[in-house]
Formats: structure tokens, C-alpha cells, sequence
């Protein structure tokens, strides 16, 4: 596998939260821009939080099968909430576990004030590995 997924004993155990601590990788690196909630104009579609993570990763996931990728091919997420509070890291921790169970990718969270477009709520970009 091109991606190794592992959690020192010596660090707190992340998973929890979502993500892990060390990605180590083998092969090509594919960098996914920032995705979000948006239309085929590229406009969010709603207000609700949990929706724009769900569309987010949706749109995650186009992105990378439209390179022969797929969710397990994923070594780094950066996600950025505007107004993060813990609800909000709920939702996205029940995202991440639904997509990569105990084996979540490493990741950065941001919390912001906002994001690029009025209605951005939620943003991921990603860094893959293709064998």
C-alpha cells in the first residue's frame, strides 16, 4: 500500500478526532485542491453544516476518482471550519470515521472566519498517493 498510517504509543491516540498522527508514503503525490459544498456554478447550496461536510467530501471524492484514486489513497486532509467549535469537530470526527474507520488519514484543522465565498461553511483539500 502506498500510504502506512500509524500512531506513535508515545503521542495521544487522535483517532478519536478524526485523524493520525504520521502518514508515511510511497510513490506519486497527488495534491487535491480545497473542496466544498457548491452547485455546478460552484455557489454553496445550503446553510447546514453537516450537508456541507457531507457534499465537501463528495466533491473530495470526485476529485480523486477522477484520477484513479479513491479515499484510501489519502495521506494528509487540511480541513477548515469557519466558527469551529466542538459540534462542529463532532460532525466532521462521525465524516472522517464513516470514510476511513480506525485509519484516518493525518490531518490539519483549521477554525476560521470564513472561507472564500459568502456561505462557505467547510473546506477540504488533500494530499494522495498513487502507487
Amino acid at each position: 500500500m502506498a500510504v502506512e498510517i500509524s500512531n506513535p504509543a508515545e503521542l495521544p491516540d487522535p483517532t478519536g478526532f478524526g485523524y493520525s498522527h504520521v502518514a508515511r508514503v510511497r510513490g506519486e503525490l497527488v495534491f487535491i485542491a480545497g473542496q466544498y459544498d457548491s452547485d455546478a456554478e460552484g455557489n454553496p447550496t445550503g446553510t447546514d453544516f453537516a450537508v456541507q461536510v457531507d457534499n465537501a467530501f463528495s466533491n473530495l471524492g470526485i476529485a480523486l476518482r477522477s484520477v484513479g484514486l479513491d479515499f484510501a489513497d489519502v495521506a494528509q486532509l487540511r480541513t477548515h471550519i469557519v466558527d469551529h467549535d466542538l459540534d462542529k469537530l463532532a460532525v466532521l470526527g462521525k465524516k472522517i470515521a464513516a470514510l476511513w474507520g480506525d485509519r484516518p488519514p493525518a490531518q490539519t484543522l483549521t477554525g476560521v472566519a470564513a472561507l472564500a465565498l459568502p456561505g462557505m461553511l467547510f473546506e477540504v483539500d488533500a494530499v494522495a498517493v498513487r502507487d
